[in-house]
């Protein structure tokens, strides 16, 4: 679009003047054009450069805090956003929430005023850079709710000004930031690539992990134009150790759903691979660790309860909701989720199982869980196999109870709440079964070992040879 306040300068020449060729005034509009575009790039650019380009973060939970947090320490004045006003509170008194970035990391950032919580959108009127990392959970119905990111770009566009980089962290169907995000920002006359950058650049952040962090993951980055795709690799260049540009955000989309489904794709196959061993007689886990000895052409994945977590049970069914929208069946994804939802039935036949050896019911039984966080060393229960585990116990009839050292309390069916008890050697003696659903570094294997009367181990993590108790696995 030639710009108008040029255009209407040449229009005045040619009345003045006369007659001036039309390709001339294009080419020279065309310039212009770039002059102001390249103009707010190469200010955006210096800007990030010098660390006097203001980021905002909005969502600050176990993605964008850690991302809030390595941007402050790169220099950067830093606001992050966040819907609830408790979060925001806490933050700016120097104090974290989030297990992977330890209060001692997070106050100094915040007594040097290189990092704020608000939760107002105006506060981020004056950011130069906002990257949005929202929930984007499923309905019931399985398919994407897209709410989240909808609010944040509405909230945004309100805000939004000449130079501003936009970027989309949130994991969710290939197409959604030139769905969604883009209509939404440059809905004010703005320009793409020109007077705002917008980009998409997946998370991958995996909490817990003790050795990869925001800084040395690689990170994926996708703008809609080549202006964009330059400015998010200079901003994430700047808290990230090595950028991978792909040639737009629909690709780096793609990039986050592949990963996350071959990882959903492996564990299906080699749950169900527990599934046949288990017909079959043979253990499971002596056949992958012989499997796993070759050098080359396997990749070791472990059968468990279930998934559970952010990113694997979900991220999946982005795709595949957005396939059956091009009316085609990803088949491998439907399969792979079947499997996996079926594994606590999987472990509640199981515990049926090792109670039906001692001659004792399901109804009636006393049964603990040890650990509710879908993975070791976590406070996060989204999408817990325990859960499903523990309401299975609940319909049969069970009294169970559970203890995990990062999770005081889980809510289960009809919104109640449970709360985690005390762990103690009487807690698991007077049992009648014990079930091992998250393998926590602080539990004593042995001691569980040594002190229960039958354990269901869904992890692997009890040496059933040296066990004074009856021991199941998958």
């Amino acid at each position: 679009m030639l710009h108008r306040k040029f255009y209407t300068e040449w229009h005045q020449v040619t009345l003045d003047y006369g007659e001036i060729n039309s390709d001339t005034i294009i080419r020279s509009c065309l310039i212009y054009e770039q002059g102001a575009s390249m103009n707010h790039k190469q200010t955006l650019l210096q800007k990030i450069e010098d660390r006097t380009a203001i980021v905002g973060i909005v969502g600050l939970g176990y993605v964008g805090l850690p991302l809030a947090v390595e941007f402050a320490e790169a220099g950067f004045n830093v606001i992050g956003l966040d819907v609830q006003q408790s979060k925001t509170d806490q933050l700016n008194t120097g104090s974290s929430y989030i297990e992977d970035i330890p209060s001692d990391r997070l106050a100094p950032l915040v007594t040097a005023g290189k990092l704020k919580a608000t939760t107002s959108y105006e506060d981020l009127r004056q950011a130069d850079a906002i990257s949005i990392c929202v929930p984007t959970p499923l309905r019931k119905t399985r398919d994407p709710d897209m709410s989240f990111i909808i609010q944040a770009s509405t909230s945004i566009s309100n805000i939004c000004h000449e130079g501003m980089l936009i970027v989309l962290e949130s994991t969710t169907y290939p197409g959604t930031t030139e769905e969604i995000i883009l209509p939404e920002i440059t809905k004010n006359k703005l320009t793409v690539g020109e007077d705002v950058f917008i980009a998409f650049s997946p998370e991958r952040i995996d909490p817990g992990n003790k050795h990869f962090a925001v800084r040395n993951t690689p990170k994926v980055v996708g703008g809609i134009t080549q202006h964009c795709t330059d400015v998010t690799k200079a901003l994430y260049a700047s808290a990230v150790d090595t950028i991978i540009p792909v040639s737009s955000p629909t690709s780096a989309e793609m990039v986050k759903l592949l990963e996350n489904t071959f990882r959903a794709v492996n564990i299906g196959m080699v749950n169900e691979m527990a599934l046949m061993c288990d017909k079959l007689g043979i253990d499971v886990w002596e056949v992958i660790n012989a499997a796993a000895t070759k050098p080359f052409g396997f990749m070791a994945f472990y059968p468990g309860p279930g998934l559970g977590g952010h990113c694997i049970p979900v991220d999946p069914h982005y795709l595949s909701w957005k396939l059956k929208t091009l009316n085609y069946n990803a088949r491998f994804i439907e399969l792979a989720s079947e499997i996996n939802a079926s594994m606590p039935l999987y472990v509640l036949d199981k515990i049926s199982d090792a109670l039906n050896d001692q001659e004792k019911a399901v109804r009636g039984s006393r049964v603990v869980v040890l650990g509710v966080a879908y993975k070791r060393d976590v406070n996060d229960v989204r999408e817990s196999p325990a859960l499903d585990i523990i309401g299975l116990l609940h319909q049969k009839g069970a009294n169970v109870a559970y203890h995990d050292p990062h999770v005081p309390s889980i809510r289960i069916e009809n919104d109640e709440t449970m709360q985690s008890v005390p762990y103690s050697i009487d807690l698991i003696s007077n049992a009648d079964c014990v079930v091992i659903v998250t393998d926590h570094s602080t539990f004593d294997w042995k001691e569980i070992a040594d002190h229960s009367t039958v354990i269901v181990d869904t992890r692997h993590v009890i040496n059933e040879q040296e066990s004074k108790a009856q021991v199941i696995t998958l």
